[in-house]
């Protein structure tokens, strides 16, 4: 199957401004951190359904996640993403998953992967970052979720092999 020309990329990193951003980014990482690290939570609610996100500056529905800092731990980080991303409290420890080198993003990115039980204390209102949150139901997930994202859903229903990158 053809990709179009694009190299391989998934498709929420084929827009010129999306992977200028990443780029950014990641340059701006770099220079501040040896190697980057960040996390993803798949974060279910009592329902079964998982929270999503989608970004201002990237296409896309993503899980909620975020860059690791220095003196931070992953946990740590996850709980401040859930936070920031969704207004989301865990109801249990998160459960670590896999951690993935994320080749496609950068030779020096990994993501630790979480699934957790969370509850929303509150909506998530759109701001410059997150335009749109929300719980989705498994069989009816938004249009746009990532490559990655459902590569991540599959794994976690024993519907694909575990890869070792994202």
């Amino acid at each position: 199957m053809s990709d179009g020309g694009f190299g391989g990329r998934p498709p929420e990193m084929r827009s010129w401004r999306a992977r200028l951003v990443t780029r950014v980014i990641h340059l701006w990482f770099a220079a501040s951190r040896g190697m980057t690290l960040g996390v993803r939570a798949a974060a279910f609610d009592g329902e079964g359904r998982i929270f999503l996100v989608r970004h201002s500056y990237v296409p896309g529905w993503h899980m909620p996640g975020g860059g690791v800092e220095r003196g931070e731990t992953a946990g740590e980080a996850l709980v401040k993403e859930l936070r920031e991303e969704g207004n989301l409290e865990l109801l249990a420890p998160a459960q670590l998953v896999a951690v993935y080198f994320n080749r496609k993003t950068s030779k020096r990115d990994h993501v630790v992967f979480y699934r957790c039980q969370v509850r929303q204390t509150a909506p998530r209102p759109a701001d410059r970052e997150i335009v749109e949150a929300g719980f989705f139901a498994l069989d009816a997930l938004p249009d746009g979720v990532t490559a990655a994202t459902r590569r991540r859903l599959a794994e976690l229903a024993g519907e694909q092999s575990a890869s070792q990158e994202w």
